[in-house]
């Protein structure tokens, strides 16, 4: 059940005007506002333990059946009634309780009135309440009451001393003029404890706790909160049956750690929620039914006049519609009271007359200074003049851009552009104006390239205009990830363009991306320069656009050059625009930086990224950003609760299908290094979609993975297949930036083949492109590649030297995972030369580290290897490290004895110079050192660093 939240003040009033004697307790509130939850809480609190409590509800029905709520809960009350030893009155009570009439007094003469009668009754009724010792009576749904159940509570507040505690729940809008309620409701009989509770609706964010506890408690994202809010008014019930109804349609996913609904669009109405509507609406007069269904065609706030527009006539059932509270009025607008109960009365208005409605409202508003250019899109387009709807549907989007409203005229543009009747001449223009950035969704991305192509074939348009509509399609496809489909369209188009335009300017940037997989670096550059030369005439808006791309593409290419452009970005941008060209490089870079094995730097440019992106609500943006931070975050061994985030991206229908897959190959890789037998098969879907999409630079790393598993399988020829193609691309292209890990398992296949001579020129290729770049992950995979290399008597040096080597360079990245990889190999190289203590002592505090991260694959081969050595093995899957170091305490101690300070590691390690400080310390105290000098030569001594 959904955990009572917003209702602290309301319960404890009730609590304590209970608490003492008998009281008469109101609660008013609208149709699921929580009345009778409210109720239920107190009645199982600690306070109504001690009192007998009696339920009776009263049904809707059409006629009430006389004193049927006070009848029925006695009833359930007791099943008996001959051990009450009740007076003669109880024989009054023979025709309400006939299988009673055994054990009941005979029936008493009948009194002169029939006033006479009712009151002897009441009498009979408040004696067996008092004999059953009822504390508490409570009456739910009193405005359905009969008129004897009100005169019968009316008869017992009345009583002097009121003996049994009241407590009435009621809809005040439903109570019909005239009721008995009134006179309970208004005032309470001299010398009688009272309290009045009006429940009101929940505020935005305790209808976010509402349904955070109908999801385990776990939080919800503010904008789906406020969502919820928005449709259901914060009713209770309505929240509820809402959110059951999208997580039965699987319409809710996890992001960022939050509950979010997959798209933040309309919610549809519950169908409890709109039975209770329909049920009030059918009970209205045909007048005040016409008055609810053209307040839902125009569902904004309207005046008398528009709304009399929409009826063709007089608003005969206006007072009505006001009365029977779906309707308001305030100030001197009509609108209803909450959005689902103004769509469940539109969906039920006929077609028909929804559509002439809609054409009466549209020439309504048309005529106003200024016109409501989004109700009139609307309202035109439902009634089927497209014409009129297409006008007023650009105009209203670009209204939207203007207020910064990306969301609002993004859907506006896109049914535009989707609509069967869509000119072909209008598809390029209306593509210009959609901020990608904020545009979710494959379908949608679907969608807009069939229109495109649809316009393509309809030979319309003069070659400037087609050559405008095939740019846009190859944008739209390489935004989809269609890298090659993309490239494909942009170079049919770019001939046709002229050559200072901004089109063409973007179509040379974007062929700068080294997504063709047989171009060398140098067609890429040559594009970049065109690029280059044509942005000078360009808006400085403009310009920033193609500055972006062009740093990105550079940077991609494994160009130092790109790094320097991408100094050239403005750090604080000065519209929406120029944010939007910004948050992306800050996105590009991290991505870039990721890749080159600059992680402190990639953390950076991510944490930007983010803010922007959540303070310019960049919706993209935001799932590429979190698919890179996964990234990083498995290069850097921050692994707890990585699963559940790459699941949840993988999931996230919003992420488009390469981005989605850098969460797919984290997962893979978590996997392998788990020791998971499926691994191989998720790195074999990875790779294959890579290649099917274009993604060149994603190919290297879900090989190199897949290469290792198989090597350690023993299947060194399809490892060698698997990285054919890979290395061969690396190598004809000349972006070696991609092979930080394919050259190492490369390498190690090719040895293992015995191809000796190849792993040689292959490690020389590689160290030739490394030599001039500053990129860290390269240099580490060189050195690994070394140290293989020096391990088959390639070339010469001491291989466990070689190893360290390499470990120690993976680790100033840092990449703890490959460091302790690298020191296995290390371990095997000592024992190989004879350094058995050495490597046995290395060998227990790999394993600890491995143990630490959760590699359960590599520390379970650590801990056989000891024990074949008879050395004792702790418990593997300790969270908790005793007198030995964890993992992160490892990367803090291996940074220490590179000379570096508590503030250099902080930046290095993305932590805080106090975290670090704190991690010294306890190292320093593990070890049984008192200086981080001694820290540091322990630690050498050890193996831990060379």
């Amino acid at each position: 059940m959904p955990a009572l939240v917003g209702r602290d003040s309301e319960l404890a009033a009730f609590q304590q005007a209970l608490a003492g004697g008998p009281a008469i307790v109101l609660v008013e509130g609208e149709a699921g506002v929580g009345k009778s939850r409210l109720l239920r809480e107190f009645l199982s609190s600690r306070v109504a333990r001690d009192k007998r409590s009696l339920v009776a509800s009263c049904p809707p029905f059409r006629e009430p059946c006389t004193l049927g709520p006070i009848v029925d809960a006695i009833r359930q009350a007791t099943g008996q009634v001959a051990g009450l030893r009740l007076s003669a009155l109880g024989g009054a009570l023979r025709p309400l309780f006939p299988e009673w009439a055994d054990e009941l007094p005979r029936v008493p003469d009948p009194p002169e009135d029939a006033r006479a009668a009712r009151h002897l009754l009441f009498r009979a009724l408040a004696e067996v309440l008092d004999r059953l010792q009822v504390s508490v009576l409570a009456m739910e749904d009193l405005h359905w009451a009969d008129e004897a159940t009100l005169e019968f509570l009316l008869f017992l507040a009345a009583r002097h001393p009121l003996r049994t505690s009241l407590v009435v729940t009621y809809r005040p809008n439903d109570v019909p003029q005239g009721s008995l309620l009134l006179r309970l409701s208004s005032r309470l009989p001299t010398g009688t404890t009272g309290l009045r509770l009006a429940v009101e609706p929940l505020d935005v964010a305790h209808t976010g706790d509402l349904v955070s506890s109908m999801l385990a408690d776990e939080p919800v994202s503010p904008a789906f909160a406020t969502l919820l809010h928005r449709h259901t008014d914060g009713i209770p019930l309505a929240i509820e049956e809402s959110v059951r109804l999208l997580y039965d349609r699987a319409d809710l996913i996890r992001r960022n750690g939050q509950w979010a609904r997959r798209r933040l669009t309309e919610i549809d109405v519950p169908p409890t929620v709109r039975d209770a509507v329909l049920e009030r609406v059918a009970r209205l007069d045909p007048p005040a039914r016409a008055v609810l269904q053209a307040a839902a065609v125009l569902s904004a706030p309207a005046d008398e006049a528009t709304l009399g527009a929409l009826l063709d006539g007089p608003l005969d059932g206006l007072a009505e519609a006001l009365a029977c509270g779906l309707l308001r009025e305030d100030g001197g607008l009509l609108s209803f009271r909450h959005v689902l109960a103004c769509r469940a009365v539109y969906e039920a208005t006929p077609a028909p007359e929804r559509r002439a409605m809609h054409l009466r409202a549209g020439d309504a508003l048309a005529g106003r200074t200024p016109p409501p250019v989004s109700q009139l899109a609307r309202h035109f387009r439902e009634a089927g003049d497209v014409a009129a709807w297409r006008r007023y549907a650009e105009r209203a989007a670009d209204l939207a851009l203007a207020a910064a409203d990306e969301a609002g005229a993004t859907s506006l543009l896109y049914d535009l552009l989707t609509h069967p009747e869509l000119p072909a001449s209008d598809a390029a223009r209306l593509v210009v104006k959609i901020p990608f950035s904020s545009f979710t969704g494959d379908d949608r991305f679907k969608g807009l390239v069939r229109s495109l192509r649809a316009a393509l074939d309809s030979d319309t348009m003069s070659p400037v205009e087609g050559a405008e509509t095939r740019y846009q399609l190859g944008r739209v496809l390489t935004i989809m990830e269609e890298y090659e489909a993309g490239q494909a369209e942009m170079k049919k188009a770019v001939v046709h363009l002229p050559p200072g335009s901004l089109s063409a300017a973007r179509i040379m940037v974007t062929l700068g991306w080294p997504r063709e997989p047989s171009a060398p670096v140098s067609a890429h550059l040559r594009w970049l320069r065109r690029a280059a030369e044509a942005a000078e005439s360009l808006p400085p808006i403009e310009r920033l656009g193609v500055l972006v791309e062009r740093a990105s593409a550079l940077l991609l290419l494994g160009e130092e050059e790109g790094w320097a452009e991408a100094s050239r970005i403005p750090g604080d941008p000065a519209c929406a625009d120029e944010a939007r060209h910004v948050d992306k490089g800050y996105m590009n870079f991290g991505d870039a930086a990721v890749r080159w094995g600059r992680y402190a730097e990639a953390a950076r440019h991510l944490a930007a990224a983010a803010r922007m992106a959540e303070r310019y609500q960049f919706l993209r943006h935001r799932g590429i950003i979190d698919a890179t931070r996964v990234h990083l975050d498995w290069f850097r061994g921050e692994w707890q609760g990585l699963a559940e985030r790459t699941a949840a991206l993988a999931d996230n229908d919003e992420l488009q299908p390469v981005t989605k897959l850098e969460a797919v190959l984290v997962a893979a890789l978590l996997r392998a290094a788990a020791g998971d037998p499926e691994a191989g098969e998720r790195l074999e879907h990875v790779l294959a979609q890579t290649h099917r999409r274009g993604a060149a630079e994603l190919v290297a790393e879900p090989a190199a993975a897949l290469c290792e598993l198989l090597l350690a399988r023993g299947s060194v020829e399809e490892a060698l297949r698997v990285t054919d193609e890979p290395i061969r691309q690396v190598a004809d292209k000349g972006i070696w930036l991609w092979a930080a890990d394919l050259a190492p398992a490369r390498t190690r296949a090719l040895v293992a083949a015995g191809r000796l001579d190849e792993a040689a020129d292959l490690v020389s290729a590689f160290a030739d492109w490394v030599r001039d770049r500053d990129a860290p992950a390269c240099w580490a995979g060189l050195e690994l590649s070394r140290a293989i290399l020096a391990e088959a008597g390639v070339i010469r040096g001491d291989a466990a030297n070689a190893y360290a080597r390499a470990a120690d360079a993976w680790q100033r990245l840092p990449r703890p995972y490959d460091a302790l990889l690298a020191q296995e190999r290390q371990v095997a190289c000592l024992l190989a030369a004879g350094e058995t203590e050495a490597a046995l002592s290395l060998a227990r505090l790999v394993l600890q580290g491995l143990t630490g991260l959760g590699a359960r694959r590599a520390a379970e081969r650590l801990a056989s290897l000891l024990r074949d050595h008879k050395v004792e093995v702790r418990g593997r899957g300790r969270r908790g490290y005793g007198d030995q170091l964890s993992p992160r305490e490892l990367e803090v101690v291996r940074l220490l004895a590179t000379g570096r300070t508590n503030r250099e590691i902080a930046v290095v390690l993305s932590r805080s110079p106090k975290t670090v400080a704190s991690q010294i310390n306890s190292a320093m105290r593990k070890l049984g050192v008192n200086s981080r000098t001694a820290l540091a030569v322990s630690a050498l001594e050890s193996g831990l660093v060379t």
